[in-house]
């Protein structure tokens, strides 16, 4: 049944997909070797990357941790992060299902799996693409957190190669060509000013819900 939902889907939106579960992938990576770095055991991260699935939220737990944090507080502060995925789960429900399939789709709910839910034509096409997405980085951020403990001790710090700007970088090269509607390009760099612009005085995570006041800008 899956299959012959996914055949819906534009082999450059399929590409796409796999290119973006890759990059989580080898963020995952980074993130485990982080953790190994930082002392925890193994289960800590993995455990954290099953049942939360949210890099943002995570990489901020066991940094606070490791700083000599309260995991409690780390936690609260984890959750302020995700604080985005009530509007997404508005925004998503009907790509999500019902009954036990919804609490699985309620957790691959992610950046990634919304973002190419929403952008696709038709609802069969939405629908696709969100469980394809989704499904693709519930896999590859345990199995990446697993390849980044293994080699997290012959590995230097994320920061120092650079893994950590893989993400972002894939997400830009795929953000790039719906930059020239004049519009969206308007409002993504309102959003963007807007974010940069509150990252000195807001807690992490909020500059980025912030950004969505870009949607409010309109074209001159």
């Amino acid at each position: 049944m899956f299959k012959k939902h996914i055949s819906n889907l534009s082999d450059d939106t399929i590409k796409a997909i796999i290119l973006v579960c890759l990059a989580v992938g080898v963020v995952a990576v980074s993130y485990g070797s982080l953790a190994m770095a930082y002392g925890f055991p193994l289960w800590v991260p993995l455990a954290l990357s099953m049942s939360v699935l949210a890099g943002a939220s995570e990489f901020m737990f066991i940094g606070i941790v490791a700083s000599g944090g309260n995991p409690l507080a780390a936690a609260v502060a984890g959750l302020l992060v995700n604080a985005r995925h009530i509007p997404f789960g508005v925004t998503v429900r009907e790509l999500v299902g019902k009954g036990t399939v919804g609490f699985l789709g309620c957790h691959i709910m992610n950046d990634e799996s919304v973002v190419f839910g929403l952008s696709q034509k038709t609802p069969e096409q939405r629908k696709a693409a969100y469980w394809l997405c989704g499904q693709g980085v519930a896999l590859l951020w345990p199995g990446g957190v697993l390849v980044g403990a293994a080699v997290g001790k012959l590995l230097p710090t994320p920061e120092t190669i650079g893994l950590d700007a893989v993400f972002p970088a894939i997400l830009l090269a795929l953000v790039l060509p719906a930059l020239k509607k004049r519009t969206t390009f308007i409002r993504a760099t309102s959003g963007a000013v807007v974010s940069l612009a509150a990252v000195p005085f807001t807690p992490v995570g909020l500059p980025v819900l912030l950004s969505l006041l870009g949607l409010l800008t309109r074209k001159k």
